[in-house]
């Protein structure tokens, strides 16, 4: 298992922006290009919620609806990190957010890391 460690949480206002950091410590620098790395968050009361996924080169991305607009991923393999930009918060996006590789399987992307403990993010209207 790989363990990620997910930073850059934190209370903002509605409008607000905020950066997440998913960090991979373990990882060899050469190797972390080799990973496709998803962001998802769950909700106090909901299940966990996919947001966007990141090719290992940085160069491909996706996103989930309800984000597509004004959350942003990337990568910076150097420093075994992928990001998560947040833009235009709302309330509704108060959360813990989490970040895990992705592998796929018939055709699809699945997490196969343990989850870590994700960063807090709050909104406040």
């Amino acid at each position: 298992q790989v363990q990620l460690v997910e930073t850059g949480g934190g209370l903002v206002q509605a409008g607000g922006s905020l950066r997440l950091s998913c960090r991979a410590p373990a990882i060899d620098a050469r190797s972390f290009g080799d990973y496709v790395v998803g962001w998802f968050r769950q909700a106090l009361g909901k299940d966990r919620e996919w947001l966007a996924n990141v090719d290992g080169s940085g160069d491909t991305t996706s996103y989930a609806t309800s984000v597509k607009g004004r959350f942003t991923i990337s990568r910076d393999n150097a420093e075994k990190t992928v990001y998560l930009r947040l833009d235009d918060l709302e309330p509704g996006d108060t959360a813990l957010y989490l970040c895990n590789i992705l592998q796929p399987y018939r055709g699809t992307y699945f997490p196969v890391q343990t989850w870590g403990r994700g960063t807090q993010v709050t909104v406040s209207s």
